[in-house]
């Protein structure tokens, strides 16, 4: 009886999933009009086509970080000999305001804004999409100069990982639209 429950409990969340409009990002639709897996096959071409892109180098250290998680993201496997693809990042834009002042106005916690401009360029149709990613993180100050050097480190590190999240997506985006013929890919 437990075992059935499990069942219908899975094929509610994947009909809910379905009339949501939910799409895979990294897989383009094969076979009918409403299977997205034929056979237990899927074409990858979107993953093919993004492990084509090389990244280009940044000079700082955050930025250094951004372009190790799009490298480990797009070209798991290295990087291309010939990428079709270039993925140029602008030196990131680290902006600090201080916020939860004492009494004595020195600051207990700091926020950070890191922000990149990057462009994915192809060598035959040139700029293909361009934007800006960014990020709000926080640490607090400590009594302990080791202890907030860290943190700092910390939210560098976070804070490069969402961005090149957010960079892979928009492109895995923009990569998705062309290869299933859908939406504006300028718009990303």
């Amino acid at each position: 009886m437990l075992y059935s429950w499990k069942k219908i409990a899975a094929a509610a969340v994947l009909c809910g999933l379905g009339a949501c409009g939910f799409e895979p990002l990294y897989v383009e639709k094969t076979g009918g009009e409403d299977l997205w897996y034929y056979n237990n096959e899927y074409n990858a071409d979107i993953v093919r086509e993004m492990a084509q892109i090389k990244v280009e180098t940044i000079t700082d250290r955050i930025g250094q970080l951004i372009k190790n998680e799009l490298m480990d993201t797009f070209n798991p496997y290295g990087t291309p000999k010939c990428a079709k693809y270039f993925l140029k990042l602008q030196p990131v834009d680290k902006t600090i305001t201080q916020q939860a002042l004492r009494d004595d106005i020195t600051a207990t916690r700091e926020k950070v804004k890191y922000s990149v401009n990057y462009e994915l360029w192809s060598k035959e149709k040139g700029k293909l999409v361009s934007g800006n990613s960014w990020i709000f993180l926080s640490y607090d100050l400590l009594d302990n100069p080791y202890s907030t050097s860290m943190d700092k480190k910390k939210i560098e590190k976070d804070g490069a990982k969402i961005i090149a999240n957010d960079i892979s997506l928009r492109i895995g985006a923009y990569f998705h639209s062309t290869k299933t013929k859908r939406g504006n890919p300028d718009e990303f």
